[in-house]
């Protein structure tokens, strides 16, 4: 068998789950010829670490890069969650496209640091207070059966967790993280649990040692120098240039949409550790475990080749180990039986090499996106920038390859046409735990190759090259690149589309109950490509209410990336069906060429300078709520916070909203509005709102209601200056059972009554939450209509705030309308028109 031929087999039979685990590039690597000394060094190191924590930001990037890139192990980062239920300070997105936000940003920090990155199935709910509320949210035993896997797959020799079980971790997340590390060390390595998954490449695996990294932050001290374990962390590494604290700095910095920026550190710093669970630590964090060589079968002389190989390796001529560097593959390719670790270091040992010889290779395609049914056309670019004679045998892409046979000579910029079949599925780049509709607290994930992984493979490039008679392979990734003026070469992850996208505005549509009104709703048709229209029809259909229509159009014609907008009157469909909810879908038949195809997706592009734009389809559906809604007062002033739907909501319940900016803030000119809403987190980004508040207050005094949304005070986000009448703080306490009981501690209170009468079943059905950061220290000027408390709590008054000051009022609500009112909550829509509607004294 030629070797080209083998070296297929062993690729398509043991490095598939490995190189998916990788973290990925967006940009083709360069290292420089210390870090590639680096990297040679790191073929000696045969251990393992995998840390554990429950979100995005929640790792200790000083000690992974530490791991990484000292004790040169190799280390993964397993977080529980893609982080879909926190806090963007960076844009609007919330839900599953934060968490694609935030696991993009793992995985920068993981290319800076020298992790790789996994997670679970589990949705990031938003705050718990304990695992046990954690728990009757996330499916257990599913989490569970997730942290075994890549348990199982990963072969960890330590597992280190960030948090403790209990309420020292800070979050019901944090604990649960803390439970999923031990309970997965105990369940990796027993035969008789989850069994399932040795049919499907998994086999018992027992770590040697469960550790907690313990911690000192906010108010928590969890670490004792006299009982404790610990590790020197501070070293400088003169290949790279950088200290570990450099390096944690740069990838903590990742984290920007939850506002983790901080500095490089330099200097010493220790880590402490306490046992968990397995063998005591006497010496250090590998007591027991071989770490070379020696741990593999036939594995006799490789220390050697590698130690001979860095004693000789030129700084100036990194070409001059290719020779070396493909002995040493040879022998690896020798050894019987082929042991995991074997696999690993032949994938590096190719990277390496492709290093050495200064191969840059790319894949880059002509369009940002592949229509369904097309094909992807793109330009293989590549170069050899060493002495050292080689050329390409084949190209491939998913398993299919053609001989090219083409010399690749010293420094000669060599580009290759080439098309790959792709387009047959919106899946096949379809982020894949959102290929299913989610579960309560879970993504729908049904292949087990795929959990764990950080994100899809991208579609690559097989480069098969020669180097003499030895041959590696190189996998450029596929993507799309444009030159901007300002920021240069961007590199972006192509992504497969349907010809028509479909979009709707608004989210809501909002019936008066009983009446007769019609609703407007645009719909957007978007082509990706040149298209004619020839029979189009809209096709209306509720999910609850039976309801259908259809809606022909007259023919359209598109240019590529065309978009035409269609204004449908929707008549109160709901009425007289006793119902008060429905969600509407829409999809769009072009005909013609088209048959019968029907297409309902859109398509959002997310886009941020820190991380690849990230591109997922979703049907764009409509709620409709209709609702016994009454509402008082017309203009409404809107100061746009962080990124909040408040807008959108004050539409559809009749109001004249008016964007303000900080030149609006003048009495005079607020004097027109009936209400001034603040967006969440108005205080926190905007620092001209500490002068602004003499304005502010006069307007309240003239007759004016203020609605300040929910701010935070910490460490990310501070108030700069006075915000209300009378003095008031803002604490941390949040209720985070949206099913939690709702008492009306003032039930004549017009917030309660005017105009429209509320109940607790204006409580029902709300999502993720209750409230966030409630208003604290409040005295005797201040009326507090609502009671609410998670189980097992007391009750607590400070999630809205009331104060008649002047003729006018102030009102502070750490209510989540920001979530409810996009979500279709029909309490929560009533329950703001009352806040809007408070009387003037």
């Amino acid at each position: 068998m030629c070797l080209l031929n083998k070296f297929k087999i062993i690729l398509a039979t043991g490095l598939g789950m490995l190189a998916g685990f990788a973290a990925l590039a967006q940009v083709p690597e360069t290292p420089s010829a210390g870090q590639i000394l680096q990297d040679i060094k790191k073929l000696k190191v045969l251990g393992s670490v995998l840390y554990i924590a429950a979100h995005p930001d929640d790792e200790n990037t000083r000690l992974i890069a530490w791991l990484s890139n000292h004790a040169l192990y190799r280390t993964g980062y397993l977080s529980l969650t893609r982080g879909d239920g926190g806090q963007n300070l960076i844009g609007d997105e919330q839900g599953v496209e934060l968490g694609l936000i935030r696991t993009q940003e793992l995985l920068a920090a993981r290319r800076i640091d020298g992790g790789e990155q996994f997670f679970s199935r589990a949705f990031d709910f938003g705050f718990s207070k304990n695992p046990e509320e954690t728990f009757r949210i996330w499916d257990k035993q599913a989490v569970l059966s997730d942290v075994v896997w890549v348990i199982r797959q990963f072969r960890p020799d330590v597992i280190i967790a960030r948090f403790p079980e209990d309420g020292r971790a800070g979050h019901g997340h944090h604990s649960a993280s803390g439970i999923m590390a031990r309970l997965g060390y105990e369940a990796a390595g027993n035969a008789d649990e989850f069994t399932d998954q040795f049919g499907k490449g998994a086999r018992v695996w027992q770590p040697k040692r469960v550790l907690w990294n313990t911690f000192n932050f906010g108010s928590a001290n969890t670490i004792d120098s006299t009982k404790q374990f610990s590790l020197e962390v501070g070293q400088y590494n003169t290949l790279t240039g950088k200290s570990i604290g450099e390096l944690a700095g740069e990838s903590r910095s990742q984290h920007k949409s939850q506002g983790f920026g901080v500095s490089r550190q330099r200097g010493n710093s220790k880590e402490y550790f306490s046992l968990v669970a397995g063998e005591p630590v006497k010496q250090g964090l590998m007591d027991g475990v071989t770490t070379s060589w020696d741990r593999v079968k036939n594995a006799e002389g490789i220390e050697a080749m590698i130690n001979g190989i860095i004693r000789l390796y030129d700084m100036e001529h990194p070409d001059a180990s290719i020779p070396a560097l493909l002995q040493l593959k040879s022998r690896l390719l020798a050894i019987q039986p082929f042991d995991q670790w074997v696999k690993i270091k032949l994938r590096d040992l190719d990277r390496i090499i492709q290093h050495c010889a200064g191969i840059y290779a790319e894949a880059i395609v002509t369009q940002p996106a592949v229509v369904t049914g097309d094909s992807a056309k793109l330009m293989l670019n590549i170069i050899n920038r060493s002495d050292f004679p080689m050329s390409i045998r084949t190209i491939g892409f998913n398993d299919k390859f053609q001989d090219i046979q083409k010399p690749l000579p010293a420094n000669v910029w060599t580009q290759i046409p080439y098309a790959v079949p792709m387009g047959n599925s919106l899946l096949e780049t379809q982020p894949y735990w959102l290929r299913m509709p989610k579960k309560d607290g879970m993504f729908d994930v049904q292949d087990q190759q795929l959990i764990g992984k950080g994100e899809n493979e991208p579609p690559t490039l097989e480069v098969f090259i020669a180097l003499g008679n030895r041959v590696i392979k190189v996998n450029p990734s596929i993507q799309y690149r444009v030159v901007d003026p300002v920021k240069a070469e961007l590199y972006n992850p192509i992504h497969v589309t349907n010809p028509f996208l479909l979009y709707n505005d608004p989210g809501v549509l909002l019936f008066r109950k009983n009446s007769s009104d019609s609703a407007t709703l645009q719909v957007n048709i978007q082509s990706v490509k040149a298209a004619n229209a020839a029979s189009p029809n809209i096709l209306l259909s509720g999910a609850n209410s039976g309801y259908k229509q259809q809606m022909p159009q007259s023919a359209m014609q598109f240019a590529a990336n065309d978009k035409k907008t269609i204004t449908l009157k929707v008549p109160n469909y709901m009425k007289g069906t006793g119902k008060e909810e429905d969600v509407l879908h829409l999809s769009f038949k072009p005909g013609g060429s088209f048959g019968d195809a029907e297409f309902f997706n859109a398509r959002r592009m997310i886009e941020y300078d820190h991380i690849p734009t990230q591109t997922w389809h979703y049907q764009d559906v409509v709620k409709v709520l209709h609702i016994d809604l009454k509402t008082v007062g017309k203009k409404i002033g809107y100061l746009p916070g962080a990124g909040d739907k408040i807008p959108e909501a004050l539409l559809q319940m009749g109001y004249q909203v008016t964007e303000l900016k900080e030149a609006d803030l003048k009495p005079e000119l607020l004097k027109q509005f009936d209400a001034v809403v603040m967006g969440v987190r108005a205080y926190n980004i905007h620092d001209y709102l500490a002068q602004a508040y003499e304005g502010l207050m006069t307007y309240v005094k003239n007759g004016g209601n203020l609605i300040v949304q929910y701010n935070t005070n910490n460490f990310i986000s501070s108030l700069k200056g006075k915000m209300a009448p009378y003095p008031f703080s803002i604490g941390r306490t949040r209720i985070t059972d949206e099913q939690s009981p709702v008492q009306f501690l003032l039930p004549n209170h017009p917030v309660l009554n005017f105009p429209n009468k509320i109940t607790t079943k204006d409580f029902e059905g709300w999502v993720q939450e209750r409230s966030v950061y409630h208003a604290e220290g409040l005295d005797a000027n201040w009326q507090l209509p609502l009671g609410l408390n998670d189980p097992n709590e007391p009750m607590q008054n400070g999630s809205l705030a009331i104060a008649p000051y002047g003729k006018g009022n102030f009102v502070y609500t750490a209510l989540v309308f920001f979530r409810e009112l996009p979500a279709g909550v029909p309490g929560a829509y009533r329950l703001l028109a009352n806040l809007l509607a408070l009387p003037k004294h």
